[in-house]
């Protein structure tokens, strides 16, 4: 899979969240200009996911990852808002259930895959196995990276069944992560999303950033590529993640089924 974008993550390469800018906005100037620029991926969207559901041959899997209020739940209402609920699926990954936590850590996952036909959107996914508990010291480096290799067979294996993977991480600075905890206090409608997890999570930045790095890195594939996308401006994460999915969609040259009927000899 050939995408082009600026942000993707090159197989094999050192990724230093650190030099990355996480409130670029590339060519565009403003959230209007953005808001241009996302209705038509939109359209475009709309129409490729109506072909991809009849043709039924391929299944697009999204994965967002990110720290918390990075814009996981805001991306999903931004970008797939105009398409037809029936062909897209959104799973949410949260701390594994007791049934969960007996089968091997892509078994909750490898269940929530997209049939051919759909569009899948993982919000978390099989990194936070590799992630979290190795933040915490639950997981040795030999055992994470032992299991990422384990998700580079998984995620192989998918596209050679006709599943495209596009994954992105949704990459917010430290600063702006504490405005948004900090308007969520401010705003009474907002309390429900407030979780004292968020604040104390908030004490591992470093450690997460290292994590995350090192998983971009091992696990950003030709077949299944990661994306840093700046994420200090909504406007922009929504424009540069809906771009990179309606150019992976028409790559795909994707068709409508044959018809089964001689339509010239239909009459009413």
């Amino acid at each position: 899979m050939k995408i082009k974008s600026p942000h993707l993550v090159v197989p094999g390469k050192k990724v230093s969240l650190q030099k990355i800018d996480a409130a670029q906005t590339g060519k565009l100037k403003s959230e209007a200009d953005a808001q241009t620029y996302l209705q038509r991926h939109r359209k475009d969207l709309d129409r490729l996911q109506e072909v991809l559901y009849a043709g039924g041959e391929h299944g697009v899997l999204v994965v967002l990852q990110g720290m918390d209020t990075a814009g996981k739940d805001g991306t999903i209402r931004h970008i797939f808002s105009g398409i037809n609920p029936q062909g897209c699926d959104v799973t949410a990954f949260k701390v594994p259930t007791p049934l969960e936590a007996k089968h091997d850590f892509l078994w909750r996952c490898h269940n929530a895959v997209p049939p051919r036909g759909m569009i899948g959107i993982f919000n978390r996914s099989h990194y936070e196995d590799v992630l979290s508990p190795r933040v915490h010291g639950l997981m040795d480096k030999k055992t994470a990276h032992a299991h990422m290799e384990q998700i580079n067979r998984f995620e192989e294996m998918l596209t050679e069944n006709g599943i495209a993977i596009l994954k992105f991480f949704l990459h917010i600075s430290e600063a702006e992560q504490k405005r948004r905890l900090q308007a969520r206090i401010d705003d009474n409608s907002k309390h429900w999303k407030l979780s004292a997890a968020d604040f104390a999570e908030r004490k591992f930045w470093p450690q997460y950033q290292d994590c995350y790095e090192d998983i971009l890195q091992r696990t950003s594939k030709k077949h299944a590529p990661w994306f840093v996308i700046p994420s200090d401006n909504k406007w922009y994460r929504n424009v540069a993640i809906s771009e990179i999915l309606v150019e992976t969609m028409k790559s795909m040259k994707l068709r409508y089924p044959k018809a089964t009927v001689d339509v010239s000899q239909l009459t009413l």
